[in-house]
């Protein structure tokens, strides 16, 4: 068997890579092990709701996004624009000014009483909102020194609930809750969330990959697991492909299994999802403001609200998301109550849909901190989210410059 190129796995940034081979006019081949195209981005169908594994937005401010995604074939569903953090003694809530105007007042109330964790909190994301003419943001955000988030904010000042809110919503996002990833990836996902608004296709998470694989047509081949890879031959069940070029599109363990590269750390997240009888009416994802926070969540939302079509009529789908680690707790008993209680609702009525565990969510990016990673691996060229950024941007721009390295 054989092709120009074979690109061993299907998700986002391996679908990128062949589409961009594709259109230069090389014949490409992408193996992928699963049954759908995706990678770590799928959605399950259980009983009329859509579950995608793990709960994964896109933000369709993200320029690769922009650029290489039909955004309105997709039929996005955008939650709202702001955060609502649970409080000993009120929810509190911060939403963006010109995007989400109806939450105004309630923001003044809870910034108003709190001039100096503003002020604290301006200081550290002044890259943001300084004018930065003919500069990219990578390049301004790249002369901050190079150190863990909770460094930096420490290092401004930013305390009290407004630290706890920014604390626990990137929680959610980069899956730690020590202040470990490093502050200029964490100052490049504020300035995301600040222009776009998170949302999910009407179809589920995995619209996304499938708009990307459809112009490859039958030249994805699902349930083939690479077994073997060297330079130019893949070995799977059903023979040996060789090619001109061989490009590991998987993610960090797998890539690493394949090419004899150090295993790279990841964070994981368990997901559990909920039918509900009755939910509350917001679509904004709620954190837990406290001091100390009294259940295992690090995000909880009414994930219907925001996407109707995620639930049959008459019912609601509901989100909770914690850590995976040696001695965390996600028993569904305490997430269950947890949510309930983040979202200020009785949950004992709710019941599971289905639960995901995704161990390898999102590779590790702690300082030192390398916004770009070689693609070219000895004899192989390698892309994923573990050579750019963790999240849907670097997954797309990582296959786009694997591509660019073989053209």
């Amino acid at each position: 068997m054989r092709a120009d190129v074979v690109v061993v796995g299907a998700g986002l940034a391996g679908l990128r890579c062949a589409r961009v081979l594709q259109d230069a006019g090389r014949d490409v081949v992408v193996l992928e092990a699963a049954d759908e195209v995706g990678g770590r981005i799928r959605t399950d169908r259980v009983d009329g709701f859509l579950t995608d594994r793990g709960f994964q937005v896109l933000n369709p401010a993200y320029p690769a996004v922009r650029r290489w995604v039909d955004l309105d074939a997709l039929r996005l569903r955008p939650f709202g624009a702001g955060i609502a953090a649970r409080t000993d003694e009120e929810l509190a809530v911060l939403g963006h000014p010109l995007r989400s105007p109806g939450l105004l007042p309630a923001t003044l109330r809870v910034a108003g009483r709190r001039p100096a964790e503003v002020a604290a909190l301006a200081r550290w994301a002044a890259p943001l909102v300084r004018p930065r003419p003919g500069r990219p943001l990578s390049e301004v955000v790249g002369r901050r020194a190079d150190v863990a988030r909770r460094v930096a904010l420490d290092g401004a000042g930013v305390d009290g609930l407004l630290r706890r809110v920014v604390d626990r919503f990137l929680s959610g996002v980069v899956l730690e809750d020590d202040g470990s990833t490093a502050d200029r990836y964490a100052l490049l996902l504020a300035w995301m969330f600040a222009r776009g608004v998170p949302s999910l296709p009407s179809d589920g998470m995995a619209a996304l990959p499938r708009q990307l694989a459809a112009p490859l047509g039958d030249r994805v081949r699902l349930g083939q697991p690479a077994r073997r890879v060297t330079g130019t031959t893949v070995e799977n069940d059903d023979g040996t492909w060789s090619a001109d070029h061989v490009v590991v599109a998987t993610d960090a363990v797998a890539a690493a299994g394949l090419t004899g590269r150090p295993t790279p750390a990841t964070k994981g997240v368990v997901t559990v999802w909920w039918s509900a009888p009755e939910a509350p009416s917001t679509d904004l994802v709620h954190v837990d403001g406290r001091q100390s926070p009294t259940g295992p969540l690090v995000n909880a939302a009414v994930v219907s609200r925001a996407a109707p079509s995620y639930a049959p009529a008459g019912r609601h789908l509901v989100e909770g998301s914690a850590l995976l680690g040696p001695g965390r707790d996600t028993d569904e008993a305490s997430m269950r109550r947890h949510a309930g209680d983040l979202l200020g609702t009785d949950a004992s009525r709710w019941e599971v849909v289905v639960r995901h565990e995704v161990p390898h969510a999102l590779p590790v990016q702690e300082p030192p901190f390398t916004l770009r990673r070689p693609v070219q691996v000895g004899d192989l060229v390698v892309c994923g989210d573990h050579q750019d950024t963790g999240s849907i941007q670097g997954a797309l721009v990582s296959g786009q410059r694997a591509a660019e390295a073989l053209l």
